[in-house]
């Protein structure tokens, strides 16, 4: 099935929901306009349609292969790199300082959408890229910033987040990696890294890994963590590549899905490469301060991830709904004179309209979440930029935890819109299954982005973030009802969007103010119901962006200028109101009744 990146949904949200316009008058981006905006949409279409999607298929089939340390990736995917890298696309949202584009996060994410969606496998590798490269714009000196980021952004050298380690996992208090400091400044690594992605490639020239490891005398915990530069080939002064480091890949990991990723073990200091025993690397910052640096690379895949989520989604809907058009069984309801399509069956229906509401939904609140962050750093009002700031850090968990999460029930459905032939691996449905299935593991499973919501974004401000969302979208539940009593077409639909988003709100606050209200006193029965919380403000933050856009196409509608796109998206808005948004109720009951059930949950251990 050939795959179309939905340009037309993305310049909607954009424009409408996402304040494009607003996001262009920020101070640096004088010279984007929404013209240039389009022209890159445009051409990211035709080069990821083109260059990237068709090689989705060999990479699922003929994945990476290990021999000797050395990794060779899948038929096709070194060439799509290299123009990848030509056209520009690694550097398109970075500062022009290093050699960037500067667009927006706003312009950013709908085009590393369009490359996810095109082939996720592919697309990690400038995703892991882009987190180095923006923690070493923060945190990295002049010299390690003009010596590393040029190259990444010109696709010539990628990177990578060195963590966790066998046995580490998620506490990455446990990394036991060492680096000892030698006479001219540089550190010696000895360690085992594991789930390296894209740890050893055959794609470009050099590979730049970020690496926590502690020094011998730092403090235990994840106070003792500091973060060092160890490239793949030492770089001269004059920016050319020197003798190999003592990194070597040991193996590949056996994955479920995304086989043309490599996911690297990697091994520190096993003295085979050309500089002695111990890899060479460099200390970023200050020692000990390494975990909060590593912070700014995760949260940018945090959000690169939920982008993942919602790209996996899209291109699992286009699987589906081009099977349900083509597929001609059973008769229809009314009576036909044939079988018909399946895409005319009301539960086949029920099952690409939810997976359309999801995967939309979820687009317009990342695309929202950008804007925020362009805001954040760029809005003239210190005021504002605060405000952006606290909302976009409290959504990233959101997008990271929702979508993803969202992005194995589409996958899942559109297996069974195919029927037993979504069980079948040539029809391609089954690959969007595997691969969605990381995406709620990686870069922080869902259980750490719900503490981290609960934790850091809910409790730490006292539901402030919390309380002006609610504010908002009260208001917008207001200019629903009065859109449904004066427009002429679709006031049933504004109407029940309004009731059901409503009730949405009424179930996030009740969670909310149980959250808020239990902390001091029942902190387990509050971080027992932490997923479903995040799901909740997930369910009801999306479907907040999908009132929007009803108001916005009945608007066009009324003005006799709607188009089939605005039918279809009010469509798909009422049907998020009716299917989608009564989950918000149900969620919410989850978390309150966390205290009770969480004096019984700790009996799973005694069976």
């Amino acid at each position: 099935m050939t795959y179309r990146a939905p340009v037309q949904d993305i310049r909607f949200i954009l424009h409408e929901l996402a304040d494009l316009d607003g996001v262009l008058a920020l101070p640096g981006f004088e010279e984007v306009t929404t013209d240039l905006v389009d022209a890159v949409l445009e051409e990211n279409a035709r080069f990821v349609e083109q260059a990237i999607a068709p090689l989705n298929r060999n990479g699922d089939t003929t994945g990476a292969k290990w021999s000797d340390g050395s990794v060779t990736t899948s038929p096709g995917f070194k060439q799509a790199f290299i123009e990848f890298g030509q056209g520009g696309w690694q550097g398109l949202q970075h500062e022009q300082e290093f050699g960037g584009q500067g667009l927006p996060k706003l312009v950013g994410a709908p085009a590393s959408e369009n490359i996810n969606s095109a082939n996720l496998a592919f697309s990690l590798c400038p995703l892991l890229t882009d987190g180095v490269i923006e923690a070493l714009a923060a945190v990295g000196s002049h010299e390690q910033q003009s010596r590393f980021i040029p190259a990444m952004l010109e696709g010539r050298w990628t990177g990578t987040m060195n963590l966790t380690e066998p046995q580490a996992g998620s506490d990455l208090a446990l990394i036991a990696t060492r680096a000892v400091k030698q006479d001219d400044g540089s550190y010696r690594l000895s360690g085992q890294k594991i789930f390296i992605t894209y740890g050893e490639h055959d794609m470009a020239e050099n590979i730049v890994h970020l690496v926590l490891a502690r020094t011998p005398d730092a403090p235990k915990g994840v106070k003792g963590i500091s973060l060092f530069i160890v490239p793949k080939f030492l770089v001269n002064e004059d920016g050319t590549l020197g003798d190999r480091n003592d990194v070597w890949c040991a193996s590949l990991e056996h994955k479920l899905g995304i086989h043309g990723s490599p996911t690297a073990v990697l091994l520190y200091g096993s003295g085979k490469g050309d500089v002695g025993e111990g890899a060479v690397g460099y200390l970023v910052g200050e020692e000990n301060r390494g975990l909060e640096y590593m912070f700014i690379m995760m949260n940018a895949a945090r959000y690169a991830v939920g982008i993942q989520g919602v790209a996996l989604s899209e291109r699992a809907l286009q699987q589906a709904s081009a099977y349900a058009q083509e597929r001609v069984q059973g008769q229809a309801l009314e009576g036909s004179a044939g079988p018909v399509a399946i895409a005319n069956h009301p539960d086949v229906q029920r099952m690409l309209f939810t997976m359309k509401a999801l995967t939309e939904g979820a687009r317009s609140l990342a695309y929202v979440a950008a804007a925020a962050c362009d805001k954040s750093r760029r809005h003239p009002d210190q005021a504002e930029r605060a405000n952006n700031k606290a909302l976009y850090e409290y959504l990233v968990p959101v997008v990271k935890g929702f979508s993803t999460e969202l992005s194995t029930e589409v996958a899942s459905l559109g297996v069974q819109v195919h029927g037993g032939m979504g069980f079948i691996e040539e029809t391609g449905a089954a690959q969007y299954y595997r691969d969605a299935r990381i995406l709620p593991i990686y870069e922080g499973t869902t259980a750490i982005q719900a503490n981290d919501f609960v934790g850091r974004k809910v409790l730490r401000d006292g539901g402030a973030v919390v309380q002006a969302l609610v504010h908002e979208m009260r208001a917008t539940v207001e200019q629903l009802e009065k859109a449904a009593s004066t427009s002429k077409a679709d006031a049933e639909g504004l109407a029940l969007i309004a009731r059901r988003l409503a009730a949405g709100i009424q179930a996030y606050e009740q969670a909310s103010a149980f959250v808020l209200g239990n902390a001091a006193d029942n902190i387990r029965a509050i971080f027992l119901g932490s997923v479903p919380y995040l799901m909740l403000a997930g369910v009801v933050h999306a479907g907040w962006q999908m009132a929007r856009a009803a108001l916005v196409c009945a608007e066009y509608a009324n003005n006799g200028n709607a188009t089939d796109f605005h039918q279809q998206k009010m469509a798909t808005s009422v049907f998020y109101a009716a299917q989608i948004m009564p989950r918000a109720e149900a969620l919410a009951a989850t978390v309150l009744e966390g205290r009770v059930a969480s004096e019984y949950a700790g009996m799973i251990q005694a069976t």
